[in-house]
């Protein structure tokens, strides 16, 4: 138990210390996540939304196969980005293996079919309730799924902060593609596993509740901007049409 407290203790010193070797990491794996987020954001949005509003031969077996990927562990993810970027992979000839490159690849690869699924659900949902009357103005589908996410876009916020905190707290991919490599590829939940391997418990606790307020913050932030949108939904639906006479 003691030896428990005292990591605690140095933990919370290496954090408000701001310990270099801690923020590099925390800093690293920020960069790696938000830039993976961004890139799968870029694509998903838009290939959800136009899903939402598609109906085409096949379109069940998509959705199928879609959702399926949801349920990809990140170690499979990794694997399969690890394969492609290998010297005898169809993209080995990038360079990319171990480093940052291959660390975003493999988070955004593993965060757009969340993004994708997340982002056509909602645009769906908004097609059952307005689609006939953008179809009856002659909206093509393109259009209509464009408009639609639009008119969802605080719903699809909370999709960004989600599809970012799947990404920061995943391990096996980075772990995989990364190498894990101090200083260079090294990221909060991979060097959590190191640390506590090696039996250095405070940087791990460190590290650990760093991602915990991380993720912390983006709970709050979901959870304000559902408030938020609550409020002016309320305050729409409470305005007359007409002003008073």
């Amino acid at each position: 138990m003691s030896s428990l407290a005292e990591s605690a203790r140095t933990a919370l010193h290496l954090i408000v210390d701001s310990d270099p070797a801690l923020g590099a990491i925390v800093v690293r794996s920020l960069a790696v996540s938000g830039t993976a987020c961004l890139l799968a954001c870029g694509l998903g949005l838009v290939l959800g939304a136009w899903l939402g509003v598609a109906r085409f031969a096949g379109r069940g077996a998509v959705l199928a196969v879609l959702n399926t990927t949801l349920a990809v562990p990140s170690v499979v993810v990794g694997l399969v980005v690890y394969l492609l970027l290998s010297r005898s992979g169809p993209l080995g000839a990038l360079g990319w293996l171990f480093s940052f490159k291959a660390m975003v690849l493999a988070q955004t690869l593993l965060v757009l079919p969340v993004v994708t699924a997340l982002t056509r659900q909602a645009v769906e949902d908004a097609e059952r309730a307005h689609g006939e009357q953008l179809r009856s103005l002659g909206a093509s589908p393109l259009l209509r799924s464009l408009l639609l996410a639009w008119d969802e876009r605080y719903a699809l916020l909370t999709v960004l902060i989600a599809s970012f905190g799947r990404a920061i707290s995943e391990v096996g991919a980075v772990m995989i593609v990364g190498g894990n490599i101090d200083g260079f590829t090294r990221v909060m939940t991979t060097a959590i596993a190191l640390e506590t391997s090696k039996g250095d418990l405070p940087l791990a606790l460190a590290l650990g509740l760093v991602l915990l307020a991380v993720v912390l913050v983006l709970n709050v932030l979901i959870a304000l901007l559902r408030r938020w949108r609550e409020q002016v939904d309320g305050a729409a639906a409470s305005t007359p049409v007409g002003g008073a006479a």
